[in-house]
């Protein structure tokens, strides 16, 4: 056989290094491995295998072979004749030959798994003392297709394809938690954004909804100059959101911001900051929109003004109506003497009415609404605040 070219073997080192950050998952990255391998060794059986040992099992998701279907998982795997489970178990490269490999089931009483090769070599992926699976080459045709030196270079490469392997997981998984963080954030009811220095680099959905634009790319690089109501309220509430970072890295305030069609509204923003040498460098942002609960707040005073006039008007028309009903029930019988005319006792009936009349209308008040009086001050309309 000839001896290897050093060279080369680096060049697919290098290539398999390259593949992780290259390929998009962890199937495309297989294949990679394997079509660099074929450089340097005969791979035309080859096959990568995961460990989990949670489950006891093995998998393989990557297998290339001329006589055996890719095998289902293998449960119990540690019960089974494998020469993977040797390699994985025992943490170092092994070599087996044909009658080694038949002796070897013969010892542990089981079927070997799959076709019986000239030549097996394997590698346990390795990652400081973690064993996560391995890597296997083997031929059907020839003992001598591989030299035990090979089994060197296949643990070297094991070494490089575990890293790439974890680090592919890790991106894999790391991409499933921004996924799952993006959905929280898009599912949010309220507006939230990532700014830099006041310019918006990413937005939720809800404020694409909750200022009226088509899409979250009429905010991105865009200032947020956008969504205040003036450059008074913007420079405003900058020295607000400084102020507030400084003291307490975190900007809570109720501002007027304007949507795309220049209307206004009432929003509650939060801002918290992460940079302490530049408190506005990188921020995340919350709006909420609160005209709302601004109206329900004013309509909840309303009634509770509406409530005490009510509970006022009762009080003074059971106070009045006692003695006022004396004084018309006394003018009904009083014959005038020479002192009083019957036409000033007839006024005196009418202003004890009119009197009557207005406890009436006070008990039938429905609404708050009050009319200025001298003073500078207001008071109830009875006329008006009356059904």
């Amino acid at each position: 056989m000839e001896k290897r070219d050093d060279a080369r073997t680096l060049e697919v080192l290098f290539e398999i290094s390259e593949a992780v950050t290259q390929t998009r998952d962890l199937d495309e990255l297989y294949k990679a491995i394997h079509t660099s391998l074929g450089k340097i060794l005969n791979v035309d059986n080859f096959y990568i295998a995961l460990y989990h040992k949670e489950k006891d099992s093995i998998s393989f998701p990557y297998h290339v072979d001329e006589k055996d279907e890719i095998p289902d998982e293998i449960l119990n795997f540690s019960q089974t004749a494998s020469l993977t489970g040797q390699v994985i178990q025992s943490q170092k490269p092994m070599i087996f030959f044909e009658q080694e490999i038949i002796d070897f089931a013969r010892e542990q009483n089981r079927q070997t798994i799959g076709t019986v090769s000239k030549v097996w070599l394997g590698a346990p992926l390795k990652i400081k003392n973690r064993v996560i699976g391995g890597i296997a080459i083997q031929s059907f045709s020839s003992a001598t297709a591989y030299h035990p030196s090979d089994l060197d270079l296949l643990n070297t490469i094991s070494q490089h394809i575990a890293l790439a392997i974890e680090r592919k997981e890790s991106e894999k998984k790391l991409q499933a938690q921004q996924q799952v963080l993006e959905t929280i954030l898009e599912s949010s009811p309220v507006g939230i954004c990532l700014l830099e220095n006041r310019v918006f680099k990413w937005v939720n959905g809800e404020m694409v909804r909750l200022f009226g634009y088509d899409s979250k790319e009429a905010f991105t690089g865009q200032s947020t100059h956008m969504i205040y109501a003036s450059g008074k309220a913007y420079e405003d509430a900058g020295a607000v959101i400084q102020k507030e970072l400084m003291l307490k890295a975190r900007a809570d305030f109720d501002v007027e911001l304007k949507r795309r069609d220049g209307s206004l509204f009432k929003a509650h923003i939060i801002i918290t900051g992460s940079n302490p040498e530049n408190l506005l460098a990188n921020t995340i942002a919350i709006f909420a929109d609160i005209s709302l609960r601004d109206i329900a707040q004013q309509e909840k005073l309303a009634k509770e003004k509406l409530q005490g006039v009510l509970e006022m008007a009762g009080a003074i028309c059971h106070e009045i109506n006692q003695p006022l009903q004396a004084i018309v029930g006394y003018c009904a019988l009083f014959d005038p003497p020479e002192a009083i005319t019957a036409k000033e006792l007839e006024q005196i009936k009418y202003q004890a009415t009119r009197i009557g009349d207005i406890t009436k209308r006070l008990s039938k008040i429905t609404r708050y609404k009050t009319i200025p009086y001298p003073g500078d001050t207001a008071i109830v309309d009875i006329w008006g605040s009356s059904s």
